[in-house]
């Protein structure tokens, strides 16, 4: 094992930031007593394997060995558990012909460290945080910082599981630590009698590679592949994958089978940009994944200052090019309603990121970058309308101190953003959103959704709360429909979870309990704290027949809100209005959720 001790840096020593990976060998004093020239001779063909095979393919170092451990350096997060990944398995292979008592089997932690190094070794309290996620694992796994979890995508980087704050030796406070394995490939969403023949061809447009940019111009990948997709999105002739999805591929060469598998694309769209001063160069080509051919492909130019003016033909030359080549017959155009400038695109790009954190901090701080961008005076729905949805998720996540205060806010907010553009589709689903779960008024929520949805038929938060909302209303054939059309449209989406939990809520409006509980322990495999979830999971246990399984959620549920009761739930919960609420609060009773 691994002792770093934080050093102080001298003149000579030099800073680095890299992704470390720390095995070792689980119980290697015993396997050496017991035979010290097999294992070590074991040990020596793993470490070989290691250097010769595996980190030669993932642009790995070796950076020290102590006998029975291993560090090694990475650049990214996903070459590191890749490496992990193949690691495991040769460990595993080996094996297989033995004994389960003379098995050598490896435990592993990884965290992006910032260290110091000199000619001797590497130091610093992220080294030794590395080395104590090796702590929490059992043999054959491998555990991660959130730091370096958030790098990775869950299913097409790997399967990811909470694990919640840790507590590690010597670390003063709490780590939020995840488990992660090997993904496991596309996947499968709960059946359902919901037809889905007919199926428009999907298009996920993939932020633009930059071959060289100018200082202050590097979103502009992501700025072109969002105002392309907002603008595509307004066909109801195409389903266009979410840019929150497809920017999971952005740095991914050759990842056209990964795309297919995992976001169900027909057509890719990709490109790159390139810019001297003001000046942007663009390549853009579609791609049929299914053929792997080059359907179109066009050459650009443009200037920056003026690529998202809505007066500016670029954006539009390539709509109408992309449309041509897919479709038989004219796509229907829309105005798209972009920032005028790509600085506003970036805070804007930046807050919907810190949106998604489950620190506090973060997330405070996108309210700050969003509220800064409307400063400015720019008449534009996006700014409100973000704003709107972070007031509903803070209340959602608990950290509201006057629900009723926050839910006015988000309201105030989508009415100056339709007061901008009365046709968009994110402020119109918010504004569904708030009367649904604040207001519980589903006749006013069903409106905005509708709207919503003729507004941008591929707005998938639109199609998840409209079938979150039948739900609660006990429609559970058309609530299922809603939420798997909302699934299959952003596969990839940083609030997966967010889906999968309302999904389950929808199941269990149908009636298909082992579905319900199949989405709702997905959801907490990526996020232990939504408590929603756990509510979900219990009523379906408990109406299923599993009363001891709802008890022991519902325990873990009381660990995250203590002071839940069933008249809470009936106060709060749309669903009591409806049939379904009393058999839901009858259902938390027998588990035994307090009254």
């Amino acid at each position: 094992m691994f002792f770093n001790h934080d050093a102080p840096a001298r003149r000579s020593d030099q800073q680095h930031t890299r992704v470390l990976l720390v095995m070792d060998v689980v119980e290697s004093v015993r396997l050496m007593e017991e035979d010290e020239r097999d294992a070590v001779q074991r040990w020596q063909q793993l470490v070989g394997h290691v250097v010769q095979q595996v980190l030669p393919g993932t642009e790995g170092r070796l950076v020290k060995s102590l006998g029975d451990g291993l560090m090694l350096e990475f650049r990214n997060a996903r070459h590191c558990v890749k490496a992990a990944f193949a690691i495991l398995a040769e460990s595993h292979a080996m094996n297989a012909k033995r004994a389960p008592e003379r098995q050598m089997h490896l435990r592993m932690g990884a965290h992006i460290a910032g260290f110091v190094t000199d000619q001797h070794d590497i130091y610093g309290a992220d080294v030794n945080l590395a080395v104590r996620l090796t702590t929490l694992t059992q043999p054959g796994e491998l555990v991660v910082s959130a730091e370096l979890r958030e790098q990775l995508v869950p299913q097409l980087d790997a399967e990811i599981e909470d694990l919640g704050e840790c507590f590690l030796k010597h670390i003063s406070k709490p780590v939020r630590a995840y488990r992660v394995s090997p993904p496991e490939g596309r996947p499968t969403l709960v059946p359902s009698n919901v037809s889905r023949a007919g199926l428009r061809p999907t298009l996920a447009i993939i932020p633009f590679a930059l071959r060289s940019v100018e200082p202050g111009q590097e979103m502009i990948g992501e700025a072109l592949a969002d105002e392309l997709i907002a603008a595509l999105s307004k066909t109801v002739e195409l389903e266009v994958i979410s840019r929150l999805s497809t920017t999971a591929f952005r740095d991914r060469p050759d990842a056209m089978e990964d795309i297919r598998e995992h976001l169900g694309a027909s057509y890719v769209l990709a490109g790159s940009c390139r810019s001297m001063g003001t000046r942007l160069a663009l390549f853009v080509e579609l791609v049929d994944t299914r053929t792997k051919h080059v359907l179109w492909a066009e050459s650009l130019k443009a200037d920056v200052n003026d690529l998202f003016s809505t007066d500016d033909g670029v954006i539009a030359r390539l709509v109408a090019s992309i449309s041509a080549t897919v479709m038989t017959h004219q796509l229907r155009r829309a105005r798209s309603q972009a920032l005028p400038t790509l600085e506003n695109y970036t805070l804007l790009l930046g807050a919907i990121a810190l949106m998604h954190s489950n620190v506090l901090h973060d997330f405070d701080h996108a309210r700050s970058m969003l509220e800064h961008l409307i400063d400015r005076g720019q008449r534009q729905p996006l700014p409100y309308a973000y704003l709107a949805h972070w007031w509903v998720l803070r209340s959602s996540q608990g950290w509201s101190s006057d629900p009723k205060r926050d839910a006015q806010a988000a309201l105030d907010c989508t009415k100056r953003a339709l007061d901008n553009d009365p046709t968009n589709a994110l402020a119109l689903t918010i504004d569904g959103l708030v009367h649904t779960n604040l207001f519980q008024d589903p006749e006013s929520a069903h409106m905005s959704y509708e709207a919503a949805i003729q507004s941008n038929p591929n707005e998938s938060l639109a199609w998840l709360l409209k079938g979150t909302m039948h739900a609660f209303k006990g429609e559970g054939d058309v609530a299922v429909h809603d939420t798997e059309l909302a699934l299959r449209l952003s596969p990839l989406d940083p609030l997966k979870y967010y889906y999968d939990s309302l999904a389950a809520t929808a199941a269990m409006s149908a009636g298909n309990y082992a579905g319900a509980i199949q989405l709702a322990q997905r959801s907490l495999r990526r996020n232990r704290t939504h408590t929603s979830t756990y509510r979900a999971m219990a009523i379906s246990q408990a109406l299923s027949g599993d009363v001891e399984a709802a008890r022991r959620t519902i325990a873990q549920l009381l660990r995250y809100e203590p002071d839940f009761t069933v008249s809470q739930f009936i106060r709060r919960s749309p669903s009591s209005k409806y049939a379904g609420g009393p058999q839901y609060a009858q259902a938390l009773r027998t588990a035994g959720v307090p009254e």
